[in-house]
């Protein structure tokens, strides 16, 4: 860290962590928002123009091929005679798409046949743009959600390639799509080769994350695919911290050229170890690829992408890296030990001490780490952005203990009170319930200043959780909060009450 701590002891300045779920971009130079502006105005609408009818040509061309056969028929053998001749012709409309885009698909090596590999294994995934590796491969087999198949437009084009569907109202989803892509890729019919992306989701490619085990499953030979984005700006990443699909559409459309390097690798082909496990086949194909790529690998999963939806979605303070807090407080073993929710329920005193601005020393003391462990270096530095070496611990038991212990708004927000009760007695005053309403309802100051003076009538300069709750309740704007709470326990209570009623009638028939 390179600001000055407030230690005795000097803080090792440890590695930066990457996170590969967040993208930055922004037209930093007078160049980039000029040539921006005249290509919106001029080659914009004429881009846009061109993909809708190159799209909807081959979207036609979808529509024939699947006439007379119905989604069954679909899933139990693969198209064949004059409907598998039109892959070419989409494919070729396809590819088109992004040359009128003002991209260009660079391919490197050889792609495998599907007798050599029946499986491809696409990464890194960061970008929704990556689906032009479908048109140059072919047409292969993907791995869709069903939502996506029944969008009459790009359904169509999705379901051509006799798509490999996952239902997630299925709770046996993912052992049937596991046992889907065997049968497919251990067929002896000629079924399209079987094309995933086993991240799972969309990274800045700083990394290749844990891959899933689907692909690896079969045990069969696998051809290896990664894709490159070298343009000088990023206009195509795609993650669950950045710009959103619009913008990176329109961006992208707005530059003079863009390029998209795809590059098949050999085929790999596991040993009897890797056939066994299909863990330890994923990982020495992820290395194999990241060594390619000239990047690290890293621990992060699909599964990290979906707590920082929940961060964010709460509003919690630092959402993007609570991925990255969670990780480092399991190898310090703070998850198993519960240091957090220990400080919250046995000593709350501390919490608030000084307003709850703690130095790297005294955070190291709270959670019982020696002050000389990296890893909790590393946890600091997350938490002191501007490197004063002085950090809010409230923000950081309330990041860590809202993902652990809050099932819904309600008790977020009751969390939020406790943690920013500077007295521990209940009460938290008019500055410390604006922090507690916007980090968990996302309440702007003023609002949140409004709302205080009209549950403090009486002027004592503070409120209780009590307090918002009631007024919350008689409140339109956020009777929601606790709506949802209510409704869970009236079925919790309800559950009880079926119980007790039932186990009561079994009793007066055993004793007639």
């Amino acid at each position: 860290m390179n600001g000055k701590v407030h230690s005795t002891e000097e803080l090792l300045v440890p590695p930066d962590l990457l996170n590969p779920f967040v993208h930055r971009l922004e037209l930093s130079t007078t160049y980039d928002k000029i040539k921006t502006a005249i290509f919106t105005v001029i080659v914009l609408p004429f881009r846009v123009l061109a993909i809708f009818m190159l799209l909807t040509m081959a979207w036609i061309l979808a529509c024939v091929g699947l006439v007379g056969l119905s989604e069954k028929e679909l899933r139990q053998r693969p198209i064949t005679g004059w409907r598998r001749k039109l892959n070419p012709l989409i494919c070729s409309l396809g590819k088109s798409t992004y040359q009128v885009g003002g991209m260009s698909l660079t391919v490197k090596g050889r792609q495998a046949s599907r007798k050599e590999a029946p499986i491809l294994v696409v990464a890194p995934h960061s970008t929704f743009l990556d689906a032009g590796i479908t048109y140059v491969t072919g047409f292969p087999s993907i791995i869709v959600r069903r939502e996506s198949g029944l969008n009459p437009f790009i359904g169509k084009l999705i379901n051509y390639t006799q798509p490999i569907y996952v239902w997630r109202e299925d709770p046996n989803s993912r052992q049937n799509t596991i046992k889907e892509i065997i049968d497919r890729a251990t067929s002896d019919q000629d079924w399209p080769q079987v094309l995933i992306f086993p991240e799972g989701t969309c990274t800045n490619r700083s990394c290749l994350i844990t891959f899933k085990p689907g692909a690896f499953y079969p045990g069969v030979p696998i051809q290896p695919v990664c894709i490159r984005y070298p343009n000088k700006l990023d206009t195509v990443t795609w993650t669950w911290e950045g710009p959103g699909a619009l913008k990176l559409l329109w961006l992208t459309l707005t530059q003079v050229h863009s390029s998209c390097e795809i590059q098949f690798l050999p085929v790999y082909t596991p040993n009897e170890d890797e056939k066994q496990d299909p863990k330890l086949y994923a990982n020495n194909v992820r290395r194999l690829m990241a060594k390619h790529l000239g990047i690290p690998v890293s621990d992060y999963t699909y599964d990290d992408c979906r707590l920082m939806t929940k961060a964010k979605r709460m509003n919690l303070p630092f959402a993007s890296e609570l991925v990255e807090v969670q990780k480092l407080r399991q190898k310090l073993g703070l998850s198993q030990a519960n240091i957090e929710e220990k400080i919250l329920t046995q000593s709350p005193h501390i919490i608030t001490n000084e307003g709850g601005q703690i130095s790297y020393k005294e955070f190291a003391r709270r959670l019982e780490v020696p002050s000389t462990n990296e890893v909790l270096q590393q946890l600091f530095r997350l938490y002191d952005k501007d490197c004063a070496g002085i950090i809010d611990f409230r923000e950081y038991l309330l990041g860590v203990l809202v993902i652990s212990k809050a099932s819904n708004v309600a008790e977020m927000v009751e969390l939020a009170f406790k943690i920013f009760d500077r007295g521990g007695k209940g009460n938290v005053s008019q500055s410390d319930a604006c922090k507690a309403l916007y980090h968990t309802l996302a309440m702007p100051s003023e609002e949140a200043q409004r709302v205080f003076r009209q549950i403090d009538t009486a002027g004592r300069g503070c409120i209780t959780f009590d307090g918002f709750r009631e007024y919350a309740r008689r409140k339109s704007d956020y009777s929601h909060v606790f709506r949802r709470q209510e409704e869970e326990e009236e079925k919790k209570a309800a559950t009880k009450l079926q119980v007790y009623d039932f186990h009561n009638a079994n009793y007066k028939t055993k004793a007639e």
